[in-house]
């Protein structure tokens, strides 16, 4: 008989009969976890168990399942994965052409009232027959009494008909906007695709006055990403708008209020409210368990060709909320971006040096020995989505400088260089799914079946996987002592799998499924 745990309480809960992966310090796997009040009592093997057995503790028989700590996406959109589960699906699975496309939103535009909004999401041209972005042209075939938004996948681009572009006020005489850009054809007119314009069309269709509680189709649209996560295994989020700001932090936290969301929730607060957060008391870390106050977020982008915002700037933007103790979280893709936030974190920590920041890297798709030498020395935790290099491979491998593809998403470099590693989804970019993500960790195979690794194999162990969708995600919010593992003390948000992930072959983790999630002890999701 043996078990771990704190005090002699009876359980609320046994979880027994199962293959406990703790995730604690390299620790065997036990055979039973004991709950509590929303927390982990004790576990162990053998029949331990039993001593906590109390006349109101409820059992449940694991049939030698697999439990785990539940998943944390440390990187995600909520209610732009909420607003996306409404539109129109314009993925490649659903639709593989412009004239699809367009047929898909002609039907809905024919069940939506006239100059209500119509919302496709998910297209990316590379995979489109046509190899192109759709237009303004092409999107006024489906509908001209309705403005019209179509989002592509990656959140960075988005494509308006003739009534959308009158809806928020784009014609061909204005300017584009200090980071984005208005696509023109040959004439000067505005094809109708956007690019870095979120911000802009997001104020044009906001909710109406009383924010997503009075907002029906977002309201629905939370219900089903609230589904969505739980059938996942996911427990926790890191909410990673840019726009996230007070009135969102309170529109989420009703949210959770209200039943809506079982996940806790890390909001990180955009980089231009951080002060009305410190305004209102607020600091990285504030809240509860529900939710709490993330880092703060800084979009470093190249959309322009150009980096924005550059070197200086962005040492002035983050000096302030480093000093005040936020976390800071850069959002960098292209190596240039990366190396700039690496830099930064670097000298705000020369200057004003703070014993655990814990600064974040969000994505740091491409990373060049010297910028991963960087990385290192800056002492960043990274934020990746492994999930990327399968779904969008094909298209990173085929657009990509050849000097660069050695060195896309180079996950095996990074953990050798003991650099701290988180996995988020970006969802809705990718669908919020931690197991097929860590397939994707594994295998680095593309979609098409491919290797994604054209150099050194940039793959991992199953086990570090998992580690970087659990732990390594609660570590990334400052969270790990209450979460991320399964420890006495710490709150129950568990997950049991069908299968072992770290006993099988490579492909067959994508037959791994969920048979139950626990928030705090309550099961919210079952097979």
């Amino acid at each position: 008989m043996r078990g771990y745990g704190f005090g002699s309480d009876r359980a609320d809960i046994l979880l027994t009969n199962a293959r406990v992966l703790s995730m604690e310090n390299a620790r065997p796997p036990e055979s039973w976890v004991a709950v509590r009040a929303g927390r982990i009592l004790a576990l162990g093997g053998g029949d331990g168990w039993k001593d906590l057995l109390g006349p109101a503790t409820g059992t449940v028989d694991c049939a030698g399942m697999t439990l785990m700590p539940g998943f944390v996406d440390a990187h995600c959109h909520l209610l732009a994965l909420a607003s996306s589960l409404r539109a129109v699906d314009c993925r490649a699975e659903a639709a593989g052409s412009v004239s699809r496309i367009v047929d898909l939103l002609r039907v809905r535009a024919g069940a939506t009232a006239p100059g209500e909004w119509v919302r496709g999401s998910g297209y990316d041209e590379f995979y489109l027959a046509e190899g192109r972005h759709p237009t303004r042209v092409d999107l006024d075939r489906a509908t001209a009494g309705h403005p019209l938004r179509l989002d592509h996948r990656t959140g960075h681009a988005s494509v308006l008909n003739s009534r959308g572009l009158e809806a928020v006020g784009i014609r061909r005489d204005t300017p584009d906007p200090p980071h984005g850009i208005i696509e023109r054809d040959e004439t000067g007119e505005p094809t109708g695709v956007l690019f870095e314009m979120a911000d802009r069309l997001r104020r044009a269709a906001a909710p109406p006055a009383g924010g997503v509680s009075r907002d029906k189709a977002l309201l629905d649209g939370v219900r089903e990403a609230d589904r969505l996560l739980r059938s996942m295994g996911v427990t926790t989020v890191h909410d990673a708008s840019p726009a996230n700001n007070l009135e969102r932090w309170r529109a989420v936290r009703d949210l959770r209020d209200g039943g809506y969301l079982a996940p806790r929730v890390v909001m990180m607060a955009g980089a231009a409210y951080w002060e009305s957060f410190r305004q209102a008391g607020m600091a990285t870390g504030s809240g509860d368990d529900g939710m709490r106050l993330g880092a703060v977020k800084v979009v470093l982008s190249m959309a322009t060709g150009a980096l924005l915002p550059g070197a200086e700037e962005l040492r002035h933007l983050t000096e302030g909320p480093h000093r005040a103790g936020y976390q800071l979280a850069f959002h960098a893709v292209e190596h240039e971006a990366v190396e700039v936030a690496a830099d930064t974190i670097t000298y705000l920590q020369e200057r004003w040096p703070r014993g655990d920041a814990r600064h974040r890297i969000e994505h740091c798709c491409e990373c060049l020995p010297s910028t991963l030498d960087k990385v290192g020395r800056s002492g960043a935790l990274v934020v990746t989505q492994p999930l990327f290099t399968h779904l969008y491979g094909d298209r990173y491998l085929s657009l990509t400088a050849e000097r660069l593809r050695p060195h896309l998403y180079p996950l095996g470099s990074l953990r050798r260089a003991s650099v701290a590693l988180a996995a988020g989804s970006d969802a809705p970019v990718a669908t919020p799914d931690p197991l097929l993500s860590v397939y994707a960790a594994v295998s680095r195979v593309t979609r098409r079946g491919a290797p994604f690794d054209v150099g050194e194999p940039q793959g991992m162990t199953a086990a570090a996987a998992l580690a970087m969708h659990a732990s390594g995600g609660a570590y990334a919010g400052f969270q790990e002592g209450v979460t991320g593992s399964i420890a006495p003390g710490k709150l129950a948000d568990l997950v049991l799998l069908d299968q072992d992930p770290t006993r099988l072959e490579t492909e067959a983790l994508r037959e791994v499924r969920v048979a139950m999630t626990l928030v705090g002890g309550r099961t919210v999701w079952e097979a």
